[in-house]
């Protein structure tokens, strides 16, 4: 079981090493990310995720993720896209501990575009 202990910019930080951020390789004219820093420390106020399985996190197409505490409520999470459409919308959550990726999930669909 883990807490979140911080948040800095777009990573949460674990009592267990890891973080969590969203990953997406850049091109130019888009970008893809979760709105993690759109968070704060009192929102994990007392909540423990199990970060061991896969079935931490739950996806919300056309919206981001929401963030399966063991008991409490999940914590939503909304995903931003902006491009011009001639880019890719690719757009992963990324567990890292040590600085090596430990887990990568897939949630392209978990997100709000914008195109230019």
């Amino acid at each position: 079981m883990a807490k979140v202990v911080r948040i800095e910019g777009y990573t949460l930080y674990f009592d267990n090493g890891i973080s969590l951020t969203s990953d997406h390789n850049q091109s130019c004219c888009e970008s893809h990310w979760l709105g993690l820093s759109d968070l704060s420390i009192n929102d994990f106020d007392g909540l423990e995720f199990d970060l061991d399985s896969d079935d931490f996190f739950e996806r919300i197409p056309g919206y981001g993720i929401a963030l399966k505490p063991i008991l409490g409520f999940p914590i939503r999470i909304p995903g931003y896209g902006s491009n011009n459409g001639y880019y890719n919308s690719d757009l992963s959550l990324v567990l890292i501990k040590n600085g090596e990726t430990i887990k990568s999930f897939d949630i392209d669909e978990c997100q709000d575009y914008q195109y230019d």
